[in-house]
This record gives C-alpha cells, structure tokens and sequence, in this order.
C-alpha cells in the first residue's frame, strides 16, 4: 500500500508553522486537503472574547505568550510576499505560510470554523481521505467526523501522554519541572488527547528553556515519530491498536496562580528569542 492520502488539520502558529509546511511540502502528493482552523471563529467568541476570557483565568502575564505564538504570527503573515523579498529566502517552504504553499503545490484548502459541521463533511466527499492527521489542531473531531475517513485519526500532541492533555502541554511540562518533556502520537478520540498511543519520545531540554521554545522543538521531534507511523500504515494498510492508557486529567490554560509560582520558579512562557522566531516566521 502507498502512503494513506491525509485529510490535515491544523492551527498554523509559531510551535507547529515550520514544522507542518516542511512536512507538507514533502508530502504534497500524498495530503487530500489541510484544514486550517479559524482562530476567531464565533463559536469562541471571537479575538474579544477569547482575550477577556484568557484575562480572567490568567490575567495579563499570558498575553506575551499569545502574542508570541498566535497573534504576531498571525499579524504577520499576510505580509510573507514582502518578507521573503527582504530576507531572500524566495519560495522557501518553511517560510511560506501553509495557504499559499498550498496553492502553489496545488492541495485544496479550506478555513475551517466548525471541524464537525457539514463543510467539512462536503470535503471529505469530495476527496476521499484515508487518514486524518492532526498537527496543533484547537478542535475536537466527533466520532461521525472521525469515521468519515475509513482509517480514522492521528495527532501529534508535545506532551508525553497521558500527562499534560489539553492546548499548552509545554506550560503544564515547564511547571513541572525536568523530565516533564516528550511529545506523542496517539489515535484521535472524540475525547481531547485521549486516544491509544502509537509513537512517543522523553526529550531532555534545557534548564532556561521557554513554554514556546519547547513547543516549537517538541513538533520538530514529532515529525520524525508521525512519518514512521505513517510509514508502518503504510506497509500493514491498517493503523496500529497502539497502547491505551489511564486518561489522566485535562490541563487547560494556566490561571494566576500557576503563573505566579512560575515567574517566582524563573520559568519562563516566552523570550525575546522567541519574538525574533514569530517575527521572522515568513522569513
């Protein structure tokens, strides 16, 4: 059997962009279609009410953090043309954000505001995925959603399953302390980060080592574990039982305590290392 065409989910933002359009890019031939969520959809409430939310949980210290990861990426992206000029990087795949490199490899793409609503279903009619792949993907596929691809799911999540489920694993990890890092492939559940586990790896990383920087090397280390899955479904034609595991409990957004004793720990969410990466992301 060849290689599964994949139905591709994704959040494009600063730990997953460079990642995920190498990864594309190298397998163009193979992807049916990418989904790239819509952040502001209104079913979050929008940009306003996804800020007065994180506010009120976390206060002002995680808006550096969304800034870095979500929002200068997103600022910024529009204006790839111009930066890949200046910078001479051309048509330099990890620095074209997924639309346009899309486009130019000639994979269909859609804004998905509802990963379970009858859009998406039309697009799985239309081109007939094998396989879902989702990679930092902020949307929990139903199992109707899931049984429209004959294979099922994969996710790539930079957490060591069953620890640290939820969307910012790398705050919880970096909380936590050394030997918290990993990253995971695991079989998408309609439950958040709680399917069978195929693939995973224990990553050491540095002590002064930021929630952002660590997401963004924990997705690079995730490429190589999800192109060997890819590759043994591939040869069975069948994706792997894998292993199931205690689901453990979810870990959302970091309230103020938890920032608290972080910022007292000298545990940083982001860096000026990291705001040169956002800023340089379509360069």
């Amino acid at each position: 059997m060849t290689r599964p065409r994949l139905a591709l989910f994704v959040l494009e933002a600063l730990p997953n962009a460079r990642t995920v359009r190498r990864f594309v890019a190298d397998h163009a031939g193979s992807i049916a279609f990418v989904g790239l969520s819509n952040a502001e959809r209104p079913s979050t409430g929008g940009l306003v009410g996804q800020v007065r939310r994180h506010l009120a949980r976390s206060g002002p210290g995680i808006l550096p953090y969304l800034a870095v990861n979500f929002g200068l990426p997103d600022l910024l992206r529009p204006l790839s043309p111009l930066t890949q000029r200046f910078a001479g990087s051309g048509d330099l795949a990890e620095a074209t954000p997924l639309k346009p490199l899309c486009r130019r490899l000639g994979i269909p793409t859609a804004s998905i505001d509802d990963v379970n609503g009858p859009e998406v279903a039309a697009l799985f009619r239309r081109h007939a995925p094998d396989l879902i792949a989702t990679f930092h993907f902020d949307q929990i596929l139903s199992a109707e959603t899931l049984a429209m691809a004959p294979l099922g799911g994969l996710n790539v999540h930079p957490s060591l399953l069953p620890r640290h489920r939820g969307p910012v694993p790398t705050i919880h990890a970096l909380a936590d302390g050394e030997g918290a890092f990993g990253v995971t492939v695991h079989r998408l559940a309609p439950a958040i980060d709680a399917g069978a586990i195929l693939a995973q790896e224990a990553v050491s990383l540095p002590a002064d080592v930021t929630a952002s920087r660590a997401a963004i090397v924990l997705h690079e280390r995730g490429l190589p574990l999800l192109e060997s899955v890819l590759d043994g479904i591939a040869a069975t034609g069948a994706v792997p039982q894998g292993r199931t595991v205690p689901v453990q409990p979810y870990c959302g957004f970091p309230d103020r305590t938890m920032l608290g004793a972080m910022r007292r720990a000298g545990r940083r969410l982001t860096d000026a290392r990291d705001l040169r990466e956002a800023v340089s992301l379509q360069a």
